[in-house]
């Protein structure tokens, strides 16, 4: 019998929550980090350094693959798992909000949307319809349903119209994924920051039934403030029962944040693009190893860390292969800020779980204000 799809929650503090959300592929412990692998790889890791990392699950991308290998080879191949070599679950965005920022390279309607190719220029056409069927030959374990996402500021008017289109689409995505035991659906609650839009949204989508519920169109240029003035609500209007997932986001602050307003699933690129380009991401804020006064730093990035970059490497060792644009300065800097964001999702689990999540959200932000005086 195939597993299906599930969650639990084990503990809370405050609307923060501690679970589980159970696949067929292995449980996705939560609060839970979801590295990005747009293109099939998470960019400068092997799949098994993502796994070391403490990543239960991978997002990949619709539209990137649609394009390239394209849904009918990678489904003659075995699907995306076996593929990339990740035996993990997988969740794939939908491509909505990579078609809807190509602007000039894209006509919609209600029935869905056309656009050229930003590799080739070649024409494609995405719908709900298409959209679940690309997600079904990749195999995916948790589809997102099709949906658009304006970018923010916006006239209310027009993020009302894009909403309510979304939630038509969200519609037809539920019908078009039909009965998939083991495999999850999810809907996207949109509305930008306007809280009588955001329940109409979660009111529609509850309608329709989902596995689990995201929480869409933030991170689109509203800003922190704005950001979590719609997390101290928007969560609370989905099903307590089910996953909630933010999308695209973000800084460990942003994740912190949203932790502690509900908030169980996360995923951004801002720890691999930021490692490419010689961010670290530490405990004690960012380091720029590119920097002059890191040129003869014998100190690892983070004395506390146990990665590969920091047990094995100096700054100044780093400093090094970045400045001589070595390929293995993206792998080790990847490697340092996957490994702490996953260890910063462990670290908010063990505190929900003792209540103590405010305690521990008081020493992150004290120990980064402290650290930006010395390590940046």
């Amino acid at each position: 019998m195939t597993k299906l799809f599930g969650y639990r929650v084990a503990a809370t503090d405050g609307r923060a929550r501690r679970g589980v959300v159970s696949t067929p592929r292995g449980d996705i412990q939560t609060p839970a980090f979801m590295p990005v692998g747009t293109a099939a790889t998470v960019k400068g890791m092997l799949p098994e350094s993502v796994k070391a990392t403490g990543a239960d699950i991978l997002l990949g991308n619709t539209y990137h693959l649609m394009l390239r290998p394209g849904a009918e080879r990678m489904a003659r191949l075995g699907g995306l798992h076996k593929f990339m070599n990740w035996a993990g679950p997988i969740l794939t965005d939908s491509g909505g909000f990579q078609v809807m920022s190509l602007s000039g390279l894209r006509k919609l309607n209600e029935d869905g949307v056309t656009f050229k190719s930003h590799v080739d220029g070649s024409e494609h056409y995405l719908s709900p319809e298409t959209s679940m069927e690309i997600q079904k030959l990749i195999g995916s374990d948790i589809v997102m349903c099709f949906d658009e996402c304006p970018a923010l500021p916006a006239d209310e008017a027009r993020v009302a119209e894009s909403m309510r289109m979304s939630m038509r689409w969200a519609a037809r995505s539920k019908e078009a994924f039909g009965n998939r035991p083991g495999h999850a659906l999810f809907g996207i609650q949109q509305g930008g920051v306007t809280e009588a839009l955001r329940g109409e949204s979660a009111e529609a989508l509850k309608d329709i039934g989902f596995d689990g519920y995201a929480i869409g169109g933030l991170a689109v240029g509203e800003g922190q403030a704005a950001m979590f003035s719609v997390l101290d609500y928007a969560p609370t209007m989905l099903p307590e029962d089910k996953p909630r997932y933010l999308m695209g986001v973000g800084k460990p602050d942003d994740i912190v944040g949203a932790v502690q307003r509900g908030v169980d699933m996360l995923d951004c690129v801002l720890p691999s693009r930021s490692g490419r380009n010689g961010q670290a991401l530490t405990r004690m804020g960012a380091v720029n190893i590119k920097n002059a006064r890191h040129r003869d730093d014998p100190r690892p990035l983070d004395p506390e860390c146990t990665c590969p970059a920091c047990t094995g490497y100096s700054r100044a060792y780093l400093h090094h292969v970045f400045k001589a644009n070595e390929i293995l300065s993206s792998m080790l800097m990847t490697w340092h800020n996957l490994h702490y964001y996953q260890e910063l999702m462990a670290e908010l689990r063990g505190a929900i779980e003792a209540g103590s999540l405010d305690d521990f959200v008081a020493g992150f932000h004290e120990r980064r204000a402290k650290g930006d005086l010395v390590l940046v």
